[in-house]
């Protein structure tokens, strides 16, 4: 017995079909997009790290447009070349035995030239011991038995002193070295026995004498004009934690906290008292503090828009193509004016031109996504609504020059953050990490006073650590420098 041949499906059927199977490659299309937008995701058109490229990182591609300063040192600045000295600390003459001529004995002959070859060098390293007798004496008139005081600073029978204390921060903080190779280092170079527990304590015995300093950071940072801010993740106790970074020109200041967002920077205390220009990379929890000017960091807008651009298909026209073209040539123009001597000098026909061209691409990316189906399309269809919403605080540097176009004094501070993660790993405490912080946050602000490492940090193990002077308002900006400070170990720098 044979079965019914099956029913043709209607023209309604098929057409229903269709739509429904249209739709479904829609969807799957957006989500091919959306994958290989993630996966084409790099340190150039997103905010991810260098670090997170891996070995796909791609080849270097400069925002520079042609005939702008090329890469390297500026032209006519002073290089680092090792010189001669005019006075060596020793000499040693070196005298031909024999003419080379004839081979008759030179005794006697009349020197008639020299040429000097100087050898820099660090002489043998012993550690010096220096022992502290403390002499007790006793009164002949009344007994009394008197000892004398150890220098500031002796407290122990035996203990290391201020320069093993500094070369030993200087290698576990500045130079990033784990708590071992640390204590390696001291054993090799020197022949001092020194166990990682050592290392920490010291560490820990630094940070505690910054207290002055750091709130001092606070207080300087809060009554700048201008002040850049960021954050990024940092591994404690095997645990994602935050490290959030608030500087200026002069002043830096790097604090840890379990939280990302607005109970972080409160505790920090720098941004619940800020007035003037903060300049951060427009995540929503910097936006709360209302008391704040803000602008916004025109490199992380660059590697949105370039990432616009590689997930757009090839020979299509890109509103973020235009949108990034202007704001290079904004950037371009306001530099010229700087040179010549300040924003009085900018072109604002020109500037003008330019953010015509800025605006008008962000509003076509906004009308081009306005359906926003898939996330790719909402991420884009954010940006651009973000670009007109924000424009003022982006373009703040064309009206502002105290204002720069991106936040990088800020991504520099945090940057050795991350390179102390790659290259020791992460910290085993919360307290260590705040200590490793504090520390690094007055070796930044040393650096930018010209103060050398090594002095401040001897400073420090000796219980005075260097301090800049007050600062007047003008010379918080980036860029710009004040007065050494009122260490003597600023002048020596």
């Amino acid at each position: 017995m044979s079965s019914s041949p099956a029913a043709k499906p209607s023209y309604d059927e098929l057409a229903a079909l269709m739509v429904r199977l249209s739709d479904a490659l829609d969807k799957a299309n957006g989500r091919i997009a959306e994958l290989e937008a993630r996966l084409g995701l790099n340190s150039d058109n997103s905010s991810k790290p260098p670090s997170s490229d891996g070995l796909a990182k791609p080849a270097p591609r400069s925002l520079r447009k042609g005939g702008q300063r090329k890469p390297g040192r500026p032209k006519g600045t002073p290089g680092a070349t090792l010189a001669q000295v005019e006075r060596p600390d020793k000499w040693e003459r070196h005298e031909p035995k024999q003419c080379r001529g004839c081979g008759d004995g030179l005794a006697g002959a009349p020197e008639v030239g020299m040429e000097k070859r100087q050898v820099f060098d660090i002489p043998p390293i012993k550690v010096q011991v220096t022992e502290h007798q403390l002499v007790e004496r006793r009164c002949c008139d009344c007994g009394v038995v008197t000892k004398g005081t150890a220098p500031a600073g002796v407290t122990a029978p035996v203990q290391y002193g201020s320069r093993i204390t500094a070369i030993i921060v200087y290698l576990y903080v500045g130079q990033f070295l784990s708590k071992d190779r640390t204590a390696q280092a001291l054993a090799d170079l020197f022949g001092v026995p020194v166990t990682g527990g050592t290392v920490l304590s010291m560490t820990a015995r630094a940070a505690t004498r910054l207290d002055g300093f750091l709130a001092r950071a606070v207080e300087q940072i809060a009554a700048a004009p201008v002040a850049h801010f960021d954050e990024t993740g940092f591994r404690v106790e095997g645990k994602l934690h935050w490290v959030h970074s608030a500087s200026t020109g002069t002043w830096s200041l790097i604090t840890v906290h379990r939280k990302r967002g607005t109970a972080a920077m409160d505790a920090a205390g720098v941004l619940p008292a800020f007035t003037g220009v903060a300049v951060h990379d427009a995540w929503a929890p910097y936006d709360t503090y209302t008391d704040a000017t803000h602008a916004l960091c025109n490199a992380h807008l660059l590697r949105e828009l370039q990432q616009v651009i590689d997930t757009t298909p090839e020979g299509e026209w890109c509103w973020a193509e235009q949108a990034t073209d202007a704001l290079l040539q904004m950037k371009v123009l306001v530099e010229a004016a700087i040179e010549a001597g300040g924003l009085k000098h900018l072109d604002q026909v020109a500037l003008a031109e330019q953010a015509r061209l800025w605006r008008s691409a962000a509003a076509i990316g906004r009308h081009d996504t306005r359906s926003r189906t898939g996330k790719l399309m909402k991420k884009h269809h954010a940006l651009a609504t973000r670009m007109l919403d924000r424009q003022d605080d982006y373009l703040r540097f064309t009206r502002d020059e105290l204002v720069s176009f991106d936040n990088n004094p800020a991504e520099r501070e945090i940057r050795m953050i991350k390179l102390r993660q790659k290259v020791s790993g992460c910290l085993r405490t919360l307290a260590g990490a705040e200590q490793f912080c504090a520390i690094r946050s007055y070796l930044a602000t040393a650096r930018k006073h010209g103060v050398n490492f090594f002095h401040a940090l001897t400073e420090l193990a000796e219980g005075y650590p260097w301090l800049p002077e007050a600062t007047p308002a003008l010379a918080l900006l980036s860029g710009t420098r004040e007065p050494a400070g009122n260490s003597p170990l600023a002048a020596a720098a």
